[in-house]
């Protein structure tokens, strides 16, 4: 129920490599396709079938306590309910994409999951006040939700199939708000105190580290918290009425929960961290120096021009000076010294497309998603004016991409 700036890709290790699409309503790792609105893949994953049933089995015992005439009926109904819960779910998530849109930034999926759901977004706010108004509007369309079942309850007979259902609905939403509202990361309400914190200090990474922190805290909180409230009957006066869960149970849920919301506070970190040093990742600085030669030159004199010049790469051109290959490092590797002279550099070259030139002004995310959108082993690096300036490898851009996550934070 929280929605993440993914990367993420990321959120999810930026690596400078590409992501493959899923074929046949798949995604790798994304569960079954549901459909696209606003043009956002929805998914659901396979976790969910696992709450639906078990939403299923303890409203089911609710339902034979209130309504004890609905025999196995009561069953269907409690299918009925947990998707319909989750429908409300996906609404919170619209909320958040339907946000990020508006703010121009791209939504790679909603993901429907065992404890709720999550909103990819794939990049940062600008502003702490574009991410407190992406953050908020989640819990706010739960709210929402909640008001309008309880006036559909207003209209219908209490005690009946669809006064139990609406009531169930109008709880769980209040419950999504108020969970998503509390200040930790990954929840909605961290994102807004990572925003307030962000707007106070000028610096996000401050509001990053303290939300996260705050989070971490919740999770110890929960963890030692919920199993003591329905053990106490604080949530209740009847422990039965909240689903026959014993002690084991509790201790359990808590465990599954603590574990989410520590893990998510966790990466909200390292993709803060990830952020800060993405900026060190500059075409210009990692592209290697290259030499012209004629696809027709033998690969012994390409490799002594480079040497001469002080040249790591090698780019073919033709007769105008116009590059039009690369020649691969790994095939050069491949190729015996003594063969050397007598292999045109054009066997071991690869023809230029428009995705392997990049400009050297290219850094930081955008870099990334360049290389990720067009994957290749080398790139032909640009001037503004369209001279070649070198060759980009992907092997040094991943090396440079380690390194900087590998240093401590400042």
């Amino acid at each position: 129920m929280a929605n993440s700036a993914d990367s993420n890709r990321s959120g999810e290790n930026q690596g400078p490599r590409s992501g493959g699409k899923g074929t046949g309503g798949k995604s790798p790792g994304g569960g079954i396709l549901m459909g696209r609105p606003f043009g956002v893949p929805v998914y659901v994953a396979p976790s969910w079938f696992l709450v639906a049933a078990l939403i299923t089995w303890v409203f089911g015992g609710q339902l034979d306590r209130i309504l004890p005439e609905l025999g196995a009926a009561r069953y269907l109904v409690s299918l009925f309910f947990a998707v319909a819960f989750y429908a409300s779910v996906l609404v919170h998530e619209l909320a958040h994409t339907v946000a990020a849109l508006r703010f121009k930034l791209p939504v790679r999926r909603i993901q429907l999951q065992f404890f709720g759901g999550v909103s990819e977004i794939e990049k940062e706010s600008e502003t702490p006040g574009r991410e407190f108004v992406l953050a908020f509007v989640g819990p706010l369309l739960s709210l929402v939700l909640a008001g309008v079942f309880y006036a559909g309850m207003q209209a219908v007979e209490p005690g009946t199939v669809p006064g139990v259902l609406l009531a169930g609905l109008m709880i769980s939403n209040l419950i999504v708000a108020a969970f998503n509202l509390l200040p930790g990361l990954p929840l909605d309400g961290g994102r807004m105190l990572r925003a307030v914190v962000w707007g106070i200090t000028g610096k996000p990474m401050h509001g990053t580290v303290a939300a996260a922190w705050v989070g971490r805290g919740l999770a110890v909180t929960v963890l030692l918290g919920l199993p003591m409230l329905t053990h106490t009957g604080l949530l209740g006066n009847d422990t039965e009425a909240i689903g026959g869960m014993d002690t084991v149970t509790d201790a359990l849920l808590a465990a599954i929960l603590a574990a989410i919301i520590w893990t998510g506070a966790g990466n909200s970190l390292r993709m803060a961290r990830l952020r800060e040093r993405l900026p060190d990742l500059r075409a210009r600085t990692l592209t290697r120096r290259a030499v012209p030669v004629e696809s027709a030159t033998p690969l012994s004199e390409a490799l002594r021009r480079a040497n001469e010049a002080g040249a790591r790469a090698l780019v073919v051109v033709d007769g105008l000076g116009d590059p039009t290959a690369l020649v691969r490092e790994s095939a050069i590797v491949g190729i015996p010294e003594h063969r050397r002279p007598w292999v045109a550099v054009s066997s071991l070259a690869q023809d230029l497309t428009e995705g392997m030139k990049v400009s050297a002004e290219l850094g930081g995310e955008e870099l990334l998603d360049t290389l990720r959108t067009h994957p290749a082993t080398e790139y032909l690096v640009l001037e503004s004016s369209g001279a070649i300036y070198g060759v980009l490898s992907a092997a040094d851009v991943e090396k440079a991409f380690v390194r900087a996550m590998a240093r401590p934070t400042t």
